[in-house]
């Protein structure tokens, strides 16, 4: 259904503004403590959005990881979209998409020293985790995508909202991608800007400043997407002198199920001038159709040709046992992470292991008295 059809918005709007309402009734049970938020005696920090689709909750939680795992114990609690397990679980290296969901998976390959949980139920996935033992017990946990599950009180909100898809320009849903209305972002402790595009004017920021209506205690910042060596899905398939360079122009099969994959294909063409596209929806579970219909495009490829795909898609792709033998000596993923704007990293680094610090002071006076 194309949404940008002013014929076909007109026709949601009535559900918009019953789905608004809802919202704002439940936020305002929250607000008046009608509906019950529980804080946590550790530093809990909430990265989210208000809006549906991709804004890189992945690559920012990676990044916040990064900085908090030298000196803290540090744990990711998620839901765990698209697993077939159900409650709680708690990741194993080796895990596989089905049975956490692609993005822990993804987190807990790349970090298998940190903690990767899943629960649907967030109070419930914090309690479990606090019940570890001591030796065990993480001192921050990161939840991811939670701005609306509001029966857990985060010691820190940040929010996200992708550059070419501002929150403060869209509707809420049907008629947009809001989950609620943009006064959610007023719980944001921090909002980023991410994905941003590679010159940004002075006029422009401040254009976005003015539109947000930051209130006094709110931080802003601007981030973009920093891609990496493309690294292979099946190394032992691949020949020790075959190097994964993008710098060589060659044919790209570029596979992809996530919610904006245009920054990518944009990406990908700046290396070749022949890339292929396939297409599927976010968090896509691939079936044997999906890769006959991928071969069938890659085969009529002229040689040297490469399939690229996420790493949320390599997850998923590789728990599959009807990969085609041929793909596995030329299938990559693109590892990706978050870098910050305007030099700004280092003091968005200091306001994070300041808050960590800061609460976990309070918490131990708290107890003491």
């Amino acid at each position: 259904m194309n949404r940008s059809n002013p014929f076909i918005r007109c026709l949601l709007f009535p559900f918009a503004l019953v789905y608004n309402l809802a919202t704002w009734l439940r936020n305002l049970m929250f607000d008046w403590k009608v509906l019950p938020s529980k804080k946590f005696p550790v530093p809990i920090i909430c990265i989210g959005n208000i809006s549906v689709g991709g804004t890189g909750k992945t690559p920012f939680t990676e990044y916040l990881i990064v900085l908090l795992k030298k000196q803290y114990r540090v744990a990711t609690l998620s839901r765990g979209y698209k697993r077939s397990t159900k409650g709680f679980v708690l990741a194993q290296e080796g895990c596989t998409a089905a049975d956490v969901g692609d993005e822990a998976c993804q987190i807990k390959h790349k970090f298998p020293g940190i903690i990767v949980a899943v629960d649907a139920n967030r109070r419930r996935g914090i309690q479990r985790l606090l019940a570890l033992p001591v030796d065990e017990r993480p001192e921050v946990i990161l939840l991811d995508d939670a701005m609306q599950h509001r029966y857990v009180s985060p010691s820190l909100v940040i929010m996200l909202t992708e550059y070419n898809n501002m929150y403060y320009e869209d509707y809420i849903l049907p008629v947009g991608n809001l989950r609620e209305s943009v006064r959610g972002a007023y719980r944001a402790d921090i909002i980023v800007v991410t994905k941003c595009k590679d010159v940004i004017r002075p006029i422009d920021l401040r254009i976005i400043e003015k539109n947000m209506l930051l209130t006094a205690s709110q931080r802003l910042y601007f981030s973009d997407i920093e891609y990496h060596r493309i690294e292979a899905l099946f190394p032992q398939a691949v020949s020790p002198c075959s190097l994964p360079d993008l710098d060589v122009c060659e044919n790209i099969l570029l596979v992809m199920g996530i919610a904006n994959p245009q920054p990518l294909i944009n990406k990908m063409k700046s290396y070749s001038k022949n890339v292929n596209t396939c297409i599927f929806p976010d968090h896509h579970s691939f079936k044997l159709s999906d890769v006959k219909y991928i071969d069938s495009i890659f085969q009529k490829m002229p040689l040297p040709r490469r399939i690229i795909c996420t790493e949320k898609d390599a997850m998923r792709l590789k728990m599959l046992d009807f990969i085609p033998e041929e793909w596995k000596g030329c299938l990559y993923y693109l590892p990706i992470s978050t870098g910050f704007l305007f030099d700004r990293g280092e003091n968005f680094n200091m306001k994070i292991l300041k808050h960590v610090i800061s609460t976990i002071n309070i918490n131990k006076k708290n107890v003491k008295n």
